[in-house]
């Protein structure tokens, strides 16, 4: 009983130890973003490639999933960037400037896409649109987490790609976000400036919409092999 009690202790301990460590290593960071800020504000302008560095692929990723290619991607991240330099005087911390830059490149993209007139009419094959246009997946009762080992395969891998690009604007923008980019519920709603429920709702449809699209490139197997692993557990 003694021992045990002990090693309880410890792994508690050590538990706390990293979320501690954690912690102050979020802590030093923000410390550190905000210091590159007062630099930049100050009028060292060098010390802004060093802030915008870390969320360089971020801004990417948001921008391709409105835009679509990456060539208007990297022209949208750019056009981000060199806007949030400029109004980088009159940031006030209200949010976190990843959040900012990324909210920044959104809107940048959403207004590329209405001065080159492009229409993004978009559909999926399966499943059926509510009468204010939200998703409703095909059905419940089949999914399940796409095992990790599979994602390394260079076909599935593919039809991640073709299944997110085939994504609605709003949904393909919410996955990138939350799912690639890591941005928190709060955070999300932010940058879509959307409730924190809505942002939860649109995730959701979101995800089973994509596992939707995967199901249908791949003829149905990710349905199939669930009730088959259903089956064997019976």
């Amino acid at each position: 009983m003694t021992s045990a009690l002990a090693e309880s202790m410890m792994m508690s301990g050590s538990t706390k130890l990293a979320q501690d460590t954690q912690a102050s290593t979020h802590i030093r960071g923000n410390v550190f973003e905000q210091a590159l800020i007062r630099r930049v504000q100050a009028g060292e302008a060098e010390a802004f490639y060093e802030l915008v560095r870390p969320y360089e692929r971020a801004v990417f990723l948001a921008a391709v999933a409105i835009v679509k290619n990456d060539a208007d991607a990297e022209e949208v991240a750019q056009e981000a960037v060199l806007k949030a330099f400029k109004a980088l005087g009159r940031f006030r911390e209200e949010a976190k400037f990843s959040t900012w830059l990324i909210q920044i490149a959104i809107n940048e993209a959403k207004m590329k896409l209405r001065k080159d007139r492009r229409h993004l009419y978009e559909s999926i094959e399966q499943g059926q649109q509510s009468d204010d246009g939200e998703y409703i997946p095909r059905d419940f009762a089949d999914w399940r987490e796409i095992p990790s080992e599979a994602l390394e395969r260079r076909e599935l891998r593919n039809a991640l790609k073709k299944a997110l690009e085939s994504l609605p604007e709003k949904y393909r923008t919410i996955l990138i976000l939350r799912d690639v980019n890591h941005l928190s519920i709060a955070e999300a709603a932010q940058v879509l400036d959307l409730s924190e429920a809505n942002v939860k709702t649109r995730l959701s449809r979101a995800r089973l919409q994509m596992r939707d699209a995967l199901a249908a490139g791949f003829g149905g197997l990710l349905g199939c092999s669930g009730r088959a692993e259903e089956a064997q557990a019976v």
